[in-house]
């Protein structure tokens, strides 16, 4: 399957769940060390209401994996880069605030 590119840096393979797009796209606008965002799989959750929230879970080979929830789903989101989860994580928390 062949990537879209949206803004050189959102690969877009999936759908991506209601209020998270802005997100992402303030997210890679502000951070130059981050190489791409991909977002995974969609999956009905019960506990995903009001406005997205992301949360970096595991390391990958490249990056990191986060899972976002918002709008009663929940995505997997693959993040390129070599920041630690200490940083990425303070990159979302100031994406999200500025939403």
């Amino acid at each position: 399957m062949k990537l879209r590119a949206a803004q050189g840096k959102l690969k877009i393979e999936h759908s991506i769940i209601d209020g998270l797009r802005p997100v992402l796209e303030r997210l890679l606008r502000d951070n130059t060390r981050i190489r791409s965002v991909i977002p995974g799989v969609i999956r009905p959750v019960r506990d995903a209401k009001g406005e997205p929230v992301i949360r970096v879970t595991v390391p990958t080979t490249n990056g990191w994996k986060a899972i976002a929830l918002s709008a009663g789903a929940r995505q997997e989101l693959f993040i390129s880069t070599a920041l630690s989860k200490q940083e990425i994580e303070s990159m979302i928390r100031l994406a999200l605030e500025s939403s």
